[in-house]
């Protein structure tokens, strides 16, 4: 096996052979994958955005076009590159090419600013930055071309502006630090002969950590995050029937994973982008666009269902709504009128952008469904519930949730003091959230343990 990048945290040998043995794990990596997909569903749509849509075929097009203008601008394999876009097709094309030209994308909050957008550069020593020129008012690029003064590392910037948008850096530009800029959609050369990737090397980093907390690096390998993203396709039965619409930011791994993004793509379904975070938007595109699975948070659940007396929207497409996250937990209140207002079935879920997934089955009782957050994803996720002094709990006593398997990382990326508080030296993810076990074997998230226990 190719090893991780240096500074990650490999799982141990007996682990790796094992998730290979299992299936788990294929040697496939995502931009591969993207190929197949290309080849087996061609026509259908694989992006919808208001009134864009752009099918399997062309997305693949897109990608091989936009990776060969990233290496003729200099990027190369192994290089760490921002991605801090909103819900727009270009989030999806951007990662994709970014891969098949070797490098690997940071997936960056839109809502990020300079600290926890330099520490990342920083630490992920990321040489490119793809970003809106513009975005609500605030001025990504300006924000980037600070960060590149402050050096040694950013170097090219890649700004994106929606159609009929003036950029004053939206021309090729270099400025005093020797950074270039470049227009997103300037990126489009012949394609390359595809480079020679292995699926254990890091695929993209995911960003962990609440408000207020430096984000740490997760490194997501193609093989862990191929069969993650199947696996909960698979225990949500999502086909190409299905259209998905994440009301969750898609950098988040739920959204782009769970089954999320690479999910659909997966399956030959439709994903819907949808930047305006207001439910009146997110509502119409339900209508709109038929959607069938949706992905959100307890709090924009409760929000939807108190806009729907104002807006008239038709959710009677929707089959199974999504809500979960790491942080709030749903209440039963909310939980009841999922079903009885929207007409579909309830998932829960709890996630963590570390990998570790919890979900109810469709076929579990009502009783499960509204009280818990379900079973982890995977046969192989191993879980334990400890006390404060790391002794396991019995069911239905509240504990620290731990967490390992086959797409949770060992550690996060060039951070060996935080990963041996983060991280048990069996491996395991303290998860800091605390958690009960039901005597089914379902877990009920409860809160999260006081700050000081990381």
């Amino acid at each position: 096996m190719t090893s991780m990048l240096d500074g990650c945290t490999p799982w141990p040998e007996e682990f790796v052979d094992y998730y290979w043995a299992s299936g788990h794990w294929r040697g496939n990596t995502l931009d591969n994958l993207l190929r197949g997909w290309a080849v087996q569903f061609g026509p259908r749509t694989a992006l919808a955005h208001g009134d864009t849509r752009m099918t399997y075929a062309a997305l693949n097009r897109r990608v091989g076009r936009m990776a060969a203008g990233f290496r003729l601008r200099g990027l190369r394999p192994g290089q760490r590159v921002i991605v801090q876009l909103p819900d727009i097709p270009e989030l999806v094309v951007t990662v994709f090419a970014l891969m098949r030209a070797g490098a690997v994308p940071v997936l960056c909050p839109i809502s990020h600013r300079a600290p926890e957008v330099s520490h990342v550069v920083q630490v992920s020593e990321a040489t490119g930055y793809i970003g809106p020129a513009t975005y609500r008012g605030f001025d990504h690029t300006a924000m980037a071309a600070d960060i590149a003064t402050q050096g040694p590392f950013l170097r090219r910037v890649f700004t994106f502006e929606a159609p009929g948008a003036s950029d004053p850096y939206g021309g090729f530009t270099t400025d005093t630090s020797g950074c270039h800029y470049f227009p997103l959609h300037s990126l489009d050369s012949p394609p390359e002969p595809a480079l020679a990737l292995s699926a254990g090397q890091v695929a993209f980093f995911l960003l962990a950590g609440g408000a207020g907390e430096a984000p740490k690096l997760v490194p997501r390998t193609h093989n862990d995050y191929a069969y993650q993203a199947r696996a909960a396709a698979e225990l949500v039965s999502l086909t190409q029937e299905d259209v998905y619409l994440a009301a969750l930011p898609g950098d988040l791994n739920l959204a782009f994973g769970g089954p999320g993004i690479i999910g659909t793509l997966t399956v030959g379904g439709t994903i819907v982008l949808v930047e305006d975070p207001e439910p009146a938007a997110r509502l119409a595109a339900v209508e709109r666009e038929r959607v069938t699975v949706a992905a959100l948070t307890a709090d924009t659940a409760r929000l939807w269902l108190d806009a729907r007396p104002e807006v008239q929207a038709d959710v009677s497409s929707l089959r199974l709504v999504q809500i979960g996250g790491s942080t709030t937990p749903l209440d039963r209140a909310t939980a009841e009128r999922v079903g009885s207002e929207w007409g579909c079935r309830l998932q829960q879920a709890f996630g963590t952008d570390e990998g570790f997934l919890t979900l109810t089955r469709p076929g579990d009782p009502d009783e499960t469904v509204l009280t818990t957050q379900g079973r982890p994803l995977s046969p192989d996720d191993q879980i334990c519930v400890v006390d404060a002094d790391g002794e396991q709990v019995p069911d239905g006593e509240p504990g620290e949730l731990l967490a390992r398997g086959p797409y949770t990382a060992r550690g996060y990326y060039r951070s060996p003091g935080l990963n041996a508080r983060a991280f048990t030296p069996d491996g395991y993810l303290r998860t800091g959230v605390l958690a009960r076990r039901t005597a089914d074997g379902n877990l009920v998230v409860t809160g999260r343990v006081g700050s000081s226990a990381r």
